[in-house]
C-alpha cells in the first residue's frame, strides 16, 4: 500500500468520526444550548411552526426558514427577566393546549388557514398567559426578521447618514 494512500484513508475516517457526532441529534433535545429555559424538542417544533405562521414563505424566504424559532428562544434566553422567561415556558404550554382545546387539533397539524384564522383570534382570548407568549413571540420574530441578515443585505438599501449632496434641489 502506498504511505499517501494510507494517510489520506486515515484522514478521511478521522474526518468522518469528528462529524458524526455533530450529525447524531438526541431526540428531545432543544438545537442550541440555553442557560435559563429548558425547551424541548416538541416545544421548539411548535415555536418552529408558530413563526412560520406569523412571517410565512413566499418569494422571500419565511420565518423556519431563516431560523426566527432560534433566534426568539435566544432573545428569551438571554435578553428577558426570570418572570418574562417564566411566562414564555408557561405561555408555550397553556398556547399548546389552548390551541387543541379550541380548534380540536394540535397547532402543528393544523393547514395554513386554519393557523393564521387561529393567531387572529388569540387577543380576544380570556388565558393572559397564552396572549403574553404570543405578544413575546411575536415581537421577537418580527425583531430577528428585520435584523436577518436576508432583510438587510437583500431587502432594505441603505443610504449614508447626510446623504447625497444634490445642488440642484429647487426650493420652493
Amino acid at each position: 500500500m502506498n504511505r499517501r494512500t494510507a494517510l489520506r484513508r486515515l484522514l478521511y475516517i478521522a474526518g468522518g468520526a469528528l462529524l458524526l457526532p455533530a450529525c447524531y441529534r438526541q431526540s428531545g433535545k432543544a438545537t442550541i444550548e440555553m442557560t435559563n429555559l429548558e425547551i424541548e424538542e416538541e416545544q421548539e417544533n411548535l415555536l418552529a411552526e408558530l413563526v412560520e405562521t406569523i412571517i410565512p414563505s413566499s418569494d422571500t424566504p419565511g420565518g423556519k426558514e431563516l431560523l426566527l424559532h432560534l433566534f426568539v428562544l435566544k432573545m428569551v434566553d438571554d435578553c428577558h427577566n426570570p418572570e418574562d422567561q417564566k411566562a414564555f415556558m408557561e405561555g408555550i404550554v397553556a398556547f399548546s393546549a389552548y390551541a387543541h382545546e379550541a380548534t380540536g387539533q394540535d397547532f402543528m397539524e393544523m393547514d395554513a388557514d386554519k393557523r393564521l384564522a387561529f393567531l387572529e383570534a388569540i387577543p380576544e382570548v380570556a388565558d393572559e398567559q397564552v396572549k403574553r407568549f404570543y405578544a413575546i413571540t411575536k415581537r421577537r420574530t418580527i425583531q430577528g426578521y428585520m435584523n436577518s441578515k436576508y432583510v438587510m443585505t437583500d431587502l432594505k438599501k441603505y443610504e449614508l447618514v447626510p446623504g447625497r449632496y444634490n445642488g440642484y434641489f429647487k426650493m420652493t
